[in-house]
């Protein structure tokens, strides 16, 4: 066992050692001579096996081409973009199985995020056995850093799989194999891991260790606290009590153990984030200046940004996958001619939910795309169902241009401080938390919501005050969640947790029926669209929120009108009746074909239950 655990070591430091430069100088043993003692009595060694639990981020059919491109949607504000039904639809769709071909892998994400979390095992001993973190603090620095990490990776697996197996030690013979465990033996545990790790780590920016935002600080490791407190006293799917890993479809319910109730967790993690709003230095950025910055690969500590999923600058496929769609060479690509982005969007409705002082709202929601013109790229109106997340831009990357390639280098933003404050303002304005504080919950919601109407703060002191009572105010959060956090893959992770994960995606998929069938609020709108390009570059827009006239454009130049823009029916020639397009057909059903809340997870590939030797059992029914 002490050659797998070598081996292992080995490995980790390999994969850490290519992403660290090599100009640093560094004399370390030859491969054959390591040992966890020599290892993990080392600083320089020991962080090198730190980085490698992280290294897993980055590989091909893990986070970057396999769990990020996938997870997070469909949801009442995020949908898959194509609308046809195949094999890459099924995830999004809920209607995925065990042998599905995008994650139905020997290295996919499953076996990855295990593999990681095995490296944080061996980390988290070898540091406390060898690293004498009593007594040095750059070693008590990486236990926390490890703590946090394993936190991490199993903070990916319960959300994307339930239940899976409990593991907190190295590997030995009589553990390779293990069926699945109560999710509620892992929430315990990694709330006590963040709790130890809250005494080794420094905040963003103020050690070596947290001076970028691809490492984890104080700051991260309480607000991980607070999300798993509140994934752990919230809804789920759950396997009957007693019978997980036996097969069992499970119901949404509430854990049972006395430990995991909102009375318990919820005073921790309000402390946890408050510690964080008074202590960590954090504050909101402007909001287009905050995206820009993240595009440009910005990673610096001490902003708004508190984590990024970390890889190379030439790794990673998040706009590849997620920015605006761009057709065609872009003068800003190094590369070859190539089309990118665009993969998933917001729901089109999205867009009527901002209040039009709402500088979020155009760094939402697009309904343009980039084109190759004559010598540059311009902005073309792209299909009245296709709309793009706004903040991913492959243009706004100067430092390291987008090469054309698969990958973009852009490292994801995990955690900001906005979900401090509404995550905070959620949990205080229950009364589980001992005392419901509606005067502190309303506070940190109007920090975010002033931050969105810069310039008009008094539209969001006025709306914040208008509030009265804990379900107006808890409303006003779910809905602040999703306009401020669209594109960033947190919605379904809440909806789950609230109970509200089909009944929200239902009202969402309505609210798309009247928009396609120009009913309601959405009569007064179009069918006409008046468009013209910016000096910026970009698309602006009439008749989105206001009736168009096809006669007279609007003042000023440049302008174009497309007659039936936000046409989706036709007269049936038979019956005479309005008939939706097909393309507006398929849109509207796209949300899911299974019931999403017996589908809240993905199953664990049949590669592995085949390679489990009969121990692991999906359960919730596939």
């Amino acid at each position: 066992m002490k050659l797998i655990n070598k081996i292992l070591l080995g490995v980790g430091m390999l994969a850490a050692a290519s992403l660290t430069s090599c100009e640093d100088g560094l004399t370390t043993p030859t491969q054959s001579s390591f040992d966890e003692s020599v290892v993990f009595s080392n600083y320089t060694l020991a962080e090198y096996n730190v980085f490698g639990i992280y290294e897993v981020f980055g590989h091909t059919n893990c986070h970057r081409g396999r769990y990020l491109p996938w997870y997070g949607f469909n949801t009442d504000i995020e949908l898959y973009n194509n609308t046809n039904v195949d094999e890459k639809s099924e995830i999004p769709r809920y209607s995925m199985t065990v042998t599905n071909g995008q994650l139905n892998l020997a290295n996919g994400p499953y076996n990855e995020l295990m593999g990681g979390i095995e490296r944080a095992n061996l980390s988290i001993k070898g540091i406390r056995q060898y690293g004498n973190p009593e007594t040095n603090a750059d070693m008590a620095a990486l236990l926390g850093e490890a703590l946090c990490a394993r936190a991490l990776l199993y903070t990916e697996l319960l959300k994307a799989y339930g239940e899976v197996p409990a593991r907190f030690e190295p590997i030995t013979p009589e553990t390779i194999y293990l069926n699945k465990s109560d999710k509620d033996v892992i929430y315990k545990q990694l709330l006590a891991d963040l709790e130890e790790a809250f005494g080794y780590m420094s905040w963003p920016g103020q050690s070596k260790q947290t001076a970028t935002t691809d490492r984890p600080s104080l700051a991260f490791a309480k607000g991980l606290y607070a999300r798993l407190a509140l994934m752990a006293s919230g809804y789920s799917l759950r396997p009957d009590e007693g019978l997980v890993g036996t097969g069992n479809a499970g119901t949404v319910r509430l854990s049972n153990d006395p430990e995991l109730q909102k009375d318990v967790l919820y005073p921790k993690a309000l402390a946890a984030l408050k510690d964080v709003i008074d202590n960590s230095g954090l504050s909101l950025m402007d909001f287009e200046t905050l995206w820009r910055e993240s595009n440009d690969m910005d990673t610096a500590a001490g902003k708004e940004i508190i984590y990024v999923i970390p890889s190379s600058d030439t790794r990673g496929r998040w706009n590849y996958t997620f920015a605006i769609r761009t057709e065609g060479n872009p003068e800003w690509s190094q590369g070859p001619t190539s089309s990118r982005g665009g993969t998933a969007g917001p729901v089109p409705t999205l867009y009527w939910k901002y209040g039009k002082e709402d500088v979020r709202r155009d760094m939402s929601c697009v309904n343009w795309k980039w084109v190759k013109g004559d010598g540059a790229n311009v902005a073309e109106l792209a299909g009245p169902n296709d709309w793009y997340f706004g903040k991913f831009r492959l243009e706004w990357q100067k430092k390291a241009p987008y090469n054309g390639g698969n990958d973009d280098g852009i490292k994801p933003v995990y955690m900001r401080y906005a979900d401090i404050l509404l995550m905070a303002a959620e949990i205080a304005n229950d009364p589980a938390c001992g005392s419901r504080d509606e005067n502190f919950a309303k506070n940190c919601l109007l920090e975010v919501r002033k931050r969105a109407y810069k310039g008009n703060e008094g539209l969001a002191t006025a709306y914040v005050n208008g509030l009265s009572g804990q379900e107006a105010v808890f409303n006003a959060i779910v809905d602040e969640r999703a306009l401020e956090f669209v594109g960033e893959m947190l919605r379904k992770n809440d909806l789950i947790r609230w109970n509200l994960l089909k009944t929200k995606m239902d009202e969402s998929q309505a609210e798309l029926k009247k928009y396609l069938e120009r009913t309601d609020k959405y009569a007064q709108f179009g069918p006409a669209v008046w468009f013209r390009n910016t000096a910026g570059g970009n698309i602006e827009f009439y008749g989105y929120d206001e009736v168009a006239s096809t006669d007279a454009a609007p003042a000023g130049d440049g302008w174009e009108c497309n007659l039936n823009y936000f046409k989706f029916t036709s007269e049936n020639k038979d019956t005479g009746e309005a008939e939706m397009s097909e393309s507006a057909t398929k849109k509207l059903n796209s949300f899911y074909d299974i019931n999403p809340d017996t589908r809240q997870w993905w199953p664990i590939p049949e590669a592995t239950l085949t390679n489990s030797q009969g121990t692991l059992v999906n359960d919730y029914g596939f």
